[in-house]
């Protein structure tokens, strides 16, 4: 199995003094998003569905890390057709006595009550704080109420909500974590309670105190985009965290200057917030980690390539090149079925699919593939074979540009060759990289900061067309299917199409037997088997963060 070194790295660090340390001292991990069932609103995009991820990773490897987020009852996709399940998986956090876990903290001069709820599913464990009580007022009960709420306001609430009430409920369960991870920077604000205790414990002044304090958390970065990184006005933050700056004795100016950007210093920024409190930090890539040293030089940003959880997106288990394509087209088959009932194209298992899926934003330029119609349509008609495409996303607003363009398209000139499916979501991703022939990711170069989904289809076979970003820059062209090397020109994209992907995949419809595609669906399977799993990503993450900060002379205290 090509998994097994990294199980048997599992299996030899479960023997040593460093997995018993973090028995008693576990790693307490923070995210604002969790995928970790379709209908739970509680994610948005490649952020939540990593953490889902990682947090299936760590039950499977009997790894101690305590997942902390939001209970959302909405999520970004508000628009979604779809009605959200029972949740039988999650059950409230009771004490021993049998009553609601509740922890306070205080809010712009007034008490909000958090309650948790906890998922698990398969050891799984995920802890979601809630504040849709009725000991709270009406807007504070809505606090957890919208993922990724439009209003700056309600969000800031909710990031000063799952830092502090976060690293309280923990305390309270009686958890000692020797390890904060901030994923992403929406949780940093729980380094004002590491704060807090160290001043306490350790009878130091607030200077120390993050040294301190820092000691113990790390940070990883998911973009460079200005857009993707938490910021919020300096003032607000001030009035928001001054009755917890009160409670130790500090001047809310002292803890706003820690994530004020130096250039505007009426911006408070997350990111610079969660550099300037973690004694390490890593990038998501490769080519993430080079560019995010460009921007902040004077950072100790370690290199952890994301990957995906390989049970969970494997729908070819214990393939070979001899039975791969049949194992394909059983997918493919659910694919052109769920095409057709929502959308009621009747398309055949020798079509071309292509398929292009994720958050339809600018930088992902979900239109690079139709950036020519009229070439587009040249290559259809003269292709041997029917060329498909697919295109999906959750839709959060009505007037989505790159929605409404997609339809306007297909409407006038692309029907019965291009659909869109709407409400993406975890249940669909798994059709659609199980299910297509070319995984489409055309990005701009230096934008995308990882992407997974191209993993996942790589793990079934599927071939990639892409621009060379995110994790793609690490790898050969001829392991996953075919680069884009520029990503601001469509023109190389067609020629690709015509020139190369047709012609092959035609080859290898008329003669299964030397097939090119077939050796390429297999060098892209092995490649994510070896490479881009969760199991390597925790083992990096233990290796390169939680074990040189758990090995640390100073210890964090917790009553």
């Amino acid at each position: 199995m090509i998994q097994d070194k990294e199980n048997d790295w599992f299996t030899e660090f479960k023997k040593g003094e460093e997995y018993k340390a973090f028995l008693k001292n576990p790693v307490a991990y923070f995210c604002a998003e969790y995928a970790l069932e379709s209908t739970l609103p509680t994610y948005a995009g490649g952020l939540g569905v990593l953490a889902g991820d990682l947090v299936r990773e760590v039950a499977l490897q009997k790894f101690p890390l305590i997942s902390v987020g939001l209970f959302y009852k909405k999520g970004q996709n508000i628009l979604s057709t779809e009605k959200i399940l029972p949740k039988n998986k999650l059950k409230p956090v009771l004490d021993e006595s049998g009553k609601e876990v509740i922890v306070s903290l205080p809010m712009e001069n007034r008490p909000v009550k958090v309650r948790a709820w906890q998922w698990e599913d398969g050891g799984a464990r995920v802890y979601l704080l809630d504040t849709d009580i009725p000991e709270n007022r009406a807007e504070d009960r809505k606090i957890t109420e919208q993922l990724y709420n439009e209003d700056r306001d309600m969000r800031l609430r909710q990031e000063i909500l799952l830092g502090i009430a976060g690293f309280r409920l923990l305390a309270q369960l009686g958890y000692h974590p020797s390890v904060y991870h901030l994923n992403e920077g929406h949780s940093a604000f729980l380094a004002l309670e590491l704060i807090k205790h160290e001043m306490e414990h350790q009878q130091v002044d607030f200077k120390e105190a993050c040294e301190y304090a820092k000691k113990h958390i790390v940070f990883t970065n998911h973009t460079l985009l200005m857009s993707g990184q938490e910021r919020f006005s300096s003032d607000k933050v001030k009035l928001f965290i001054d009755p917890c700056a009160k409670e130790i004795c500090l001047n809310q100016n002292e803890i706003a200057e820690l994530g004020t950007l130096e250039n505007n210093p009426d911006t408070f920024s997350m990111t610079n917030f969660s550099f300037k409190l973690s004694t390490k930090s890593n990038a998501v890539s490769r080519l993430h980690q080079e560019k995010s040293i460009e921007i902040w030089p004077n950072k100790n940003i370690e290199n952890v390539t994301n990957g995906i959880f390989i049970s969970r997106w494997d729908k070819v288990d214990g393939v070979s090149e001899k039975n791969i394509w049949a194992t394909h087209l059983k997918n493919k088959k659910k694919l052109l079925d769920f095409i057709r009932e929502k959308t009621g194209e009747i398309w055949n298992e020798t079509d071309l699919i292509f398929v292009w899926a994720r958050r339809l934003v600018e930088y992902k330029q979900p239109l690079f593939f139709l950036d020519n119609i009229e070439k587009l349509l040249e290559i259809s008609k003269n292709s041997p074979i029917p060329i498909r495409i697919v295109f999906s996303g959750p839709i959060t607003t009505e007037d989505n540009p790159f929605v409404l363009e997609i339809k306007k398209i297909i409407k006038e000139k692309l029907k019965g060759i291009v659909v869109f499916i709407p409400d993406y979501n975890t249940d669909i991703a798994e059709i659609l990289t199980s299910g297509a022939d070319i995984w489409l990711n055309t990005p701009m170069v230096g934008f995308e900061a990882c992407g997974t989904s191209g993993m996942k289809a790589g793990l079934n076979g599927v071939l990639a067309l892409s621009t060379q970003d995110g994790w793609v820059y690490e790898v050969e062209e001829e392991d996953i299917g075919w680069v884009i090397n520029d990503s601001q020109n469509s023109e190389e994209i067609f020629t690709l199409v015509k020139e190369k992907i047709i012609p092959i995949y035609y080859a290898h419809l008329k003669n299964l037997q030397n097939s090119m595609w077939l050796k390429k669906m297999m060098r892209a399977r092995n490649l994510i088997l070896e490479n881009f799993s969760t199991s390597r990503v925790l083992r990096e993450y233990i290796e390169k963060l939680y074990i040189p900060i758990m090995k640390q002379k100073h210890t964090h205290k917790i009553d």
